[in-house]
């Protein structure tokens, strides 16, 4: 069985670690980032060097329009929306935070699997490989446990596009080899996470966390807190830091 694998990779510490052991899971696989305009923009450059590191096929692609139509939200309009600081983890896990952005991973989930589709396609229809030996798994670094606000970083959301997916695509009707997802950190500690990172070799030094256009970390935002708590509950310095 010929395992394809694409990895949505942002330069984060979850999606850093879990391209590392992605790469240990798959015969090939490609890291997809995507610049939607967010005010972090620096995570853009972390998911090159990231993904230099780990030796992917790596692409960017520019989809700042979205921006403008997924306006609401302080990752796309730092104008008219501040970044929550300071918050404890009950404060985070309390509702959906104004860090959500309007459908992201259900966009970000259609492109990725818009291109492991057509490489799917090109192993079979120009490759000349059985649709019974390829194994197409879209790889997203989802976690209900430390962002459970969040309605797309959920099991039952990633169940139900799967099921989109294959319904929609013709490596799932025709070929009857749909794409799986893989969110194999959904459950997870941040703790959890920075223990994998580490025992993969995954380059955590090179990730990026912070909502903060940088050039250092703010140290206060939710993202930043929870990396922080990931750390130290691991017993592990920050490599990044």
């Amino acid at each position: 069985m010929r395992r394809i694998g694409q990895i949505l990779l942002s330069g984060g510490l979850d999606s850093t670690t879990l391209a590392a052991l992605a790469r240990t899971e798959t015969d090939e696989l490609l890291a997809l980032t995507l610049n939607y305009g967010q005010r972090h923009a620096i995570e853009l450059e972390a998911a090159q060097k990231v993904a230099a590191a780990l030796g992917l096929s790596h692409r960017e692609i520019d989809v700042r329009f979205y921006r403008g139509l997924a306006a609401h939200s302080a990752l796309t309009d730092s104008a008219r929306f501040a970044l929550p600081s300071g918050r404890t983890p009950d404060e985070m896990a309390d509702g959906i935070p104004v860090t959500y952005v309007p459908l992201r991973n259900t966009f970000f989930l259609t492109l990725a699997a818009a291109r492991l589709e057509s490489r799917v396609l090109q192993s079979i229809e120009s490759e000349g490989h059985a649709p019974g030996d390829i194994d197409p798994v879209l790889y997203i670094a989802a976690n209900a446990l430390d962002y459970s606000g969040y309605p797309d970083c959920r099991p039952e959301f990633y169940a139900a596009a799967a099921e989109t997916l294959r319904l929609g695509s013709k490596i799932g009707t025709q070929y009857r080899c749909p794409i799986r997802i893989a969110t194999p950190l959904i459950d997870k500690t941040k703790a959890d996470i920075v223990r994998l990172g580490t025992s993969l070799g995954a380059p955590l030094h090179l990730s990026w966390s912070c909502y903060t256009p940088g050039p250092t970390p703010c140290g206060q935002c939710d993202s930043c807190l929870l990396r922080a708590k990931g750390f130290a509950e691991a017993g592990i310095a920050d490599p990044a830091l």
